[in-house]
């Protein structure tokens, strides 16, 4: 049977306009499959919208801060209602990507070298930088779909490079830049789904490589099915150590010499009609209206048992009974 389904998109960050398109994609899919759908654009007065449309399920098409970090998890743990996507905690970790790295050191997961800055440290950057070296990678603590991402190659850059990520979130992160094949492994209910390699015509695959198009894609990635196997088994090792649930994809970089990093893990990966997740599915026989069914499928909260607390008293009787 159908369910009634909130698609929540839009949101309040840089990334809305790739929330919308993942948003408009996922009503289209779930609507083929016989839901009735709601949109929901989130921003000011979400919950009251939630709770009007009184919905079986939430279908998260957000993307980074205010959606796919955990405020918005919150909200509906709060209100009961299943989402899809990761929990509080994982999401929140994920898109905090300093405290991402740390957690992959823990469980000896491979990373590039990096440090934060915050907006105040900006103009001390190269103080900072020390003997990480030149080339290096400079984007948002708290970001996605790369927009804010800077690669800097002269020292006399690194300032305004940290100064332009701050502007999103507040806090920088510097990575020493790896160099090798751009890979991404597709997770689905916890199992790998499969890969893609991403050829981008620039140095990086920043904003416009993502969206506007000239990147090249190959599934599988052009390694050895042994280096594979090690690949996914990583992006898996990196899902799994954050906490993540339902599905996701893991950004790594391979290298020549055969030393594989993690960069992050994408709680809330697009489902656009340029996005890689669909590729991978695609790859594995599973079409864009039966990718987002399984998503959809695997719809959650996270689970713990607390008491019933009693409803918030209303601030004129605490006042009355103050006086009294």
């Amino acid at each position: 049977m159908g369910k009634r389904v909130g698609v929540l998109m839009g949101g309040w960050g840089e990334e809305r306009e790739i929330s919308l398109k993942t948003g408009e994609a996922v009503v289209a899919a779930l609507e083929s499959r016989g839901h009735s759908v709601s949109r929901i654009f989130a921003g000011p007065g979400l919950d009251r919208a939630l709770r009007s449309a009184e919905l079986d399920v939430a279908f998260l098409a957000l993307h980074g801060r205010m959606g796919e970090d955990g405020k918005v998890q919150g909200l509906l743990e709060l209100m009961g209602l299943p989402y899809t996507g990761s929990g509080v905690l994982a999401s929140a970790l994920a898109m905090n990507k300093p405290m991402a790295k740390k957690l992959f050191r823990l469980h000896n997961l491979p990373t590039p070298q990096g440090y934060r800055v915050g907006r105040a440290d900006a103009p001390r950057a190269l103080e900072l930088h020390g003997d990480l070296g030149f080339p290096c990678v400079v984007k948002p603590a708290c970001g996605g779909s790369s927009v804010g991402l800077s690669v800097v190659r002269q020292p006399e850059a690194l300032a305004s490079a940290v100064a332009l990520a701050c502007r999103f979130g507040g806090e920088a992160l510097v990575e020493r830049m790896a160099h090798g094949r751009e890979v991404t492994v597709g997770i689905l209910d916890e199992q790998v789904l499969g890969n893609c390699e991403v050829v981008s015509p620039r140095e990086s695959l920043d904003y416009d490589a993502k969206y506007k198009g000239g990147s090249r894609y190959f599934l599988p990635a052009r390694l050895s099915p042994t280096r594979l196997a090690n690949v996914e088994s990583l992006a898996l090792a990196a899902y799994r150590a954050l906490g993540c649930r339902g599905y996701g994809r893991v950004d790594l970089i391979c290298s020549e010499d055969e030393n594989d990093v993690i960069l992050e893990v994408n709680t809330l990966p697009g489902l656009t009609p340029v996005s890689l997740l669909p590729k991978i599915a695609a790859a594995r026989g599973l079409d864009f209206p039966a990718l987002v069914e399984r998503i959809l499928s695997l719809a959650a909260r996270d689970e713990a048992d607390v008491a019933d607390a009693p409803l918030a008293v209303p601030a004129p009787a605490v006042a009355q009974r103050v006086a009294g």
